[in-house]
């Protein structure tokens, strides 16, 4: 059977305020073939966000010139729980109009500062008026609609989970945290919010060669027909569904972002990768609309 994919790109990210290398910093994992047709692991670990997209851009080119087509992983939500953008009176309220949102509204200097929290709290105002659903932040940052800690009263009526999450409780630590939760350790709401117009802005100027998963390609198992003529397909990835086993003195960031390359190579090669990407058994249609048009889903869960 057909790979899908000549290489296999992820992505730890960060969402920290200073340039940071070393652990909980951002990490790019790249396993793509040498001269021998050998795949080859290469991992990154880019200071400033900036550094990375360009790191990035670098990495999609280079496959271009070979005529070779990516998955590429980020592990953050590409999209938000049912109800959302609709909460936000966006005028497409879908996954295209929560990035649009995000893309016009962050603000992500060249040092790594950003405005994450003021977005996260313009956020709240525009859906509730009130510090929810969107919390934690450092106490210079708090304000009416942005609190430190969990409120005691959410009343949004918003999921604190997306389908897809929800399906991880139990497998790792704690399962995928809400992406309401903008600060503390693990949480992965910043990341959202200063990741998702990054993502944006590498699939835009690849137009009709590359598709946002499920978005673009609908959540169903994917074919070699469904990808061809593709440079690259953006996924979102958990780094808890591939086992880890870190090397002597290797960070356990980059540890993550190579068992990943290596997990979906193997299911490419044994053919087992394109059904990763739809449903595992029967899903409703209410379901299938909500994963592709708003949530998104996790690869492989």
């Amino acid at each position: 059977m057909s790979r899908l994919f000549s290489a296999y790109v992820m992505v730890d990210w960060s969402a920290a305020a200073a340039p940071r290398t070393g652990k909980d910093s951002i990490w790019i994992g790249v396993i793509k073939r040498d001269i021998r047709f050998r795949p080859t692991f290469e991992a990154h670990n880019p200071a400033i966000r900036a550094e990375a997209m360009k790191l990035l851009g670098e990495v999609l080119a280079d496959l271009r010139r070979r005529n070779e087509r990516a998955l590429v992983g980020f592990d953050f939500p590409l999209g938000y729980p049912q109800g959302t953008a609709k909460a936000l009176a966006l005028k497409s309220p879908d996954w295209s109009g929560m990035w649009a949102f995000l893309a016009s509204n962050v603000v992500d200097k060249p040092t790594n500062v950003n405005n994450r929290f003021a977005v996260a709290a313009k956020m709240n105002r525009l859906m509730t008026d009130q510090p929810w659903p969107f919390w934690g932040c450092p106490a210079n940052d708090a304000q009416r609609w942005l609190s430190t800690t969990k409120p005691t009263a959410d009343t949004s009526g918003l999921p604190q989970l997306r389908r897809a999450e929800k399906l991880t409780q139990g497998k790792g630590k704690a399962g995928a945290k809400t992406v309401w939760q903008v600060f503390g350790n693990g949480t992965v709401g910043s990341q959202a919010i200063v990741g998702i117009p990054r993502v944006k802005s590498l699939a835009d100027p690849l137009g009709d060669k590359a598709r946002v998963w499920p978005f673009q390609t609908g959540w169903r198992a994917l074919k070699p027909d469904d990808v061809a003529g593709l440079e690259a397909v953006f996924a979102e990835v958990y780094p808890a569904l591939a086992e880890v086993k870190a090397e002597p003195g290797e960070v356990p960031d980059r540890a993550q972002v190579r068992a990943l390359c290596e997990h979906f190579l193997k299911l490419d090669e044994a053919g087992d990768l394109g059904a990763a990407f739809g449903p595992k058994g029967d899903v409703s249609d209410d379901d299938r609309a909500v994963v592709e048009g708003e949530e998104g889903w996790i690869l492989g869960v």
